[in-house]
């Protein structure tokens, strides 16, 4: 297998995808498998799911015909049905949390009894550490636990089809240049069948993946950053998988540190996840999944540049000019990350101090609310917003 064959798989598969969403969202409606609109989610109508099922054709029609057929391969194609299978159930008549949650280590179970699991993961400073018998363990954890955040981004039209898109290809790049040409083909395939969906997901979106299509990406991508960086004795190997899938998992976290925080249960549903606070402040469904796009292209941008880009030798020498570009790069997605803080944060305080201000007196310019916001900014006079209940 080589760049050529996982084009061509990328090209399969989005077309498949792409040719069939259609024909599953019909399906999904005349099911009555259908997102009704509601307080938490931004949908204004109600739209069919299980675009999930539309994908995995994709990701199976391309893998029969560019991945090689091995036991691992057919392994995690095995555990793509099985994970699709349960989240169209959900999709359709709603599972309890706790049968989902069965569901999704049965199917992180089927690859990780194959061998793609991880043994031994490299640190930088560190070096090796072998993880002996806790790394299937391991590896199903984390395996659940992708599934889990790319499912938790999966509330506004075509954010997760399009992050996952993109996080794919960057795998797939990584992947062939460690010479992990069927990871490389699978990550291409994946990022296509993403692809081919979100021609239909993006804004105004006519079908969701719904929880079939986001567990099943979920999957896809653990196991690809299992079998393409993770099981290599490279630097990348798990500075990579953490700096591309950074967005999901900063947005996950952030979403069950606030639930624990205010004592609830991690996986009840609420509208703190980055794209219902830029929703809130202002911000249309295509401008915050551009906001969002755009932070995770400069994340995996900045791990396939640490690939590639020779800052070091391989005794750990580093070369001055190459190390000042790296940084260059990792001070750019700084910027973006911290930008998105600013967003987050320092608009949602002016927009919710100018309704007091106007609330007040509503004469209250412009002005004057901006003054108001600097100089409380500036003394730290006011307390951060609980999240809605």
């Amino acid at each position: 297998m080589n760049e050529l064959d996982a084009l061509y798989a990328f090209l399969v598969a989005a077309a498949v995808a792409g040719l069939l969403t259609p024909v599953v969202a019909r399906f999904a409606t005349r099911l009555g498998a259908v997102n009704r609109p509601s307080e938490r989610g931004l949908a204004a109508r109600e739209t069919p799911l299980l675009g999930g099922l539309a994908i995995l054709a994709g990701v199976l029609a391309a893998g029969a015909l560019f991945l090689p057929g091995d036991d691992q391969t057919r392994a995690i194609l095995g555990a793509a049905a099985t994970i699709t299978a349960v989240g169209a159930v959900d999709d359709a008549i709603d599972l309890p949390p706790a049968v989902k949650l069965a569901g999704q280590v049965v199917a992180a179970l089927i690859p990780v009894l194959s061998d793609v699991k991880v043994t031994v993961i490299t640190l930088p400073f560190l070096g090796h550490i072998d993880l002996g018998d806790a790394g299937g363990a391991l590896t199903v954890l984390g395996l659940v636990a992708v599934m889990n955040i790319v499912n938790f981004s999966d509330g506004i039209d075509g954010l997760a089809a399009g992050v996952c898109t993109i996080s794919a290809a960057a795998f797939a790049i990584i992947a062939f240049d460690l010479q992990r040409e069927a990871a490389g083909v699978l990550a291409a395939l994946t990022a296509g069948a993403a692809l081919g969906f979100l021609f239909w997901n993006f804004h105004p979106a006519s079908v969701f993946m719904g929880d079939s299509g986001s567990n099943l990406l979920g999957l896809l991508l653990g196991c690809i950053a299992v079998q393409g960086t993770l099981k290599t004795n490279a630097l990348i190997a798990l500075v990579g998988p953490l700096v591309i899938l950074a967005v999901p998992f900063l947005d996950g976290g952030f979403v069950v540190a606030k639930r624990l925080k205010y004592r609830r249960r991690p996986w009840t549903a609420d509208t703190e996840h980055f794209h219902h606070r830029l929703s809130r402040i202002g911000f249309s469904q295509r401008r915050t999944v551009l906001y969002l796009y755009g932070w995770t292209f400069a994340l995996a941008g900045l791990a396939v540049a640490l690939r590639f880009i020779p800052y070091s030798d391989h005794h750990g020498n580093l070369h001055t000019g190459w190390t000042i570009v790296v940084v260059a790069l990792g001070l750019l997605a700084i910027a973006a990350s911290v930008y998105l803080v600013y967003v987050l944060e320092i608009l949602k305080f002016t927009r919710r101090r100018a309704a007091e201000l106007r609330a007040e007196d509503p004469a209250t310019s412009e002005h004057e609310i901006a003054a108001a916001v600097e100089r409380e900014l500036g003394t730290g006079e006011f307390e951060a917003v609980p999240p809605e209940r």
